[in-house]
């Protein structure tokens, strides 16, 4: 029983230390994103036109339509 207490108190202290490495490694920046906000920029033109595109099409399928049935 004894040694279950031993291998709980190890593993908590492992625990602890990756823990405390994590922090250490955020405070420091290490996943500070630096790639994606300089090529953002580059995409963000797709996004634009995807979105007007997308909000041309109900109102061009609703011209049409009403084109077919004044026909």
């Amino acid at each position: 029983m004894s040694i279950i207490y031993m291998l709980l108190a190890i593993s908590v202290v492992v625990a602890l230390v990756f823990f405390v490495a994590f922090i250490f490694s955020v405070r420091k920046g290490q996943y500070d994103d630096t790639y994606t906000p300089s090529v953002r920029m580059l995409f963000e033109d797709e996004l634009v036109k995807t979105k007007k595109s997308s909000a041309q099409t109900p109102q061009q399928s609703s011209t049409n339509h009403s084109d077919r049935k004044s026909k």
